[in-house]
């Protein structure tokens, strides 16, 4: 159980389906003991497999249930995944692992815009219910699209989202890889949902976090509403930056 219900830590991790960058080595059991030691009470996952059937066939290590069970471990109890995309071999998309009990979910599609090309997205919108808060918490783990038309459209919906679907005292996270090298969705978010970067708050940029090894691009984001976020930190050094191609954020939560 979480030390302080009212104080808790969140996570955010790409994990590139399990593979190092380059898809040179599976290393998923090396990612959930280095994501174990962060002690994150909620932990938001980008590129998660669901299923997949040849590299299950290839890889001796590849869990029989799904990458987010078995990256949950009997640590966090509760936990929610939306597909995204679906293949002959498989599936992978976004998955919220938490130490509080997931009221509902729900997996927003936020593909088929019209762009050639484009990989299916969604965001997974979650309820918390966290010990001794008086309101539900909301959570939202999302990767958004590289084309900047797509972004453009998905942050949209995003606020759509927000505005739809949670209260305005409610607290709200919401973390992941937006894929925003052109920092078009701090002012975007900022506007339609009050949403805040800690990072931001502290007086600095968003980090770089990609690639992880040689950080260049500041692409992942955790942006915080009616709660105090502290000591924001990219986990930049290893083992970190040997287990995906993107560098997670970590953050303390106050409600």
């Amino acid at each position: 159980m979480p030390a302080s219900p009212l104080s808790f830590t969140v996570l955010t991790v790409n994990t590139h389906k399990g593979f190092t960058p380059f898809n040179r080595r599976f290393i998923l059991p090396e990612l959930r003991e280095a994501v174990r030691r962060v002690h994150a009470d909620l932990v938001f996952l980008q590129e998660v497999h669901g299923t997949h059937a040849g590299h299950a066939d290839r890889h001796s290590l590849w869990p029989a249930m799904p990458q987010y069970e078995f990256l949950a471990d009997e640590i966090w109890t509760d936990f929610a995944y939306g597909r995204n995309a679906v293949y002959p071999e498989g599936d992978h998309g976004n998955a919220l692992l938490s130490k509080f009990p997931i009221r509902r979910w729900h997996n927003h599609d936020v593909s088929g815009h019209g762009f050639r090309g484009e990989e299916r997205r969604g965001l997974l919108h979650c309820v918390l219910d966290v010990p001794g808060c008086p309101t539900e918490v909301h959570a939202v783990c999302v990767h958004l699209g590289l084309r900047e038309a797509e972004r453009t459209a998905q942050l949209a919906l995003l606020c759509e989202l927000i505005e739809r679907d949670v209260p305005s005292e409610a607290p709200l996270l919401i973390a992941g890889d937006f894929n925003d090298w052109r920092l078009k969705a701090h002012h975007r978010l900022q506007e339609c949902a009050g949403l805040r970067d800690p990072f931001a708050d502290t007086g600095r940029a968003p980090p770089r976090t990609f690639p992880a090894r040689w950080p260049l691009l500041r692409l992942d984001r955790i942006y915080a509403r009616n709660v105090h976020v502290h000591h924001p930190r990219v986990l930049s050094t290893q083992p970190w930056s040997h287990l995906s191609d993107h560098a997670p954020l970590c953050a303390e939560v106050r409600l």
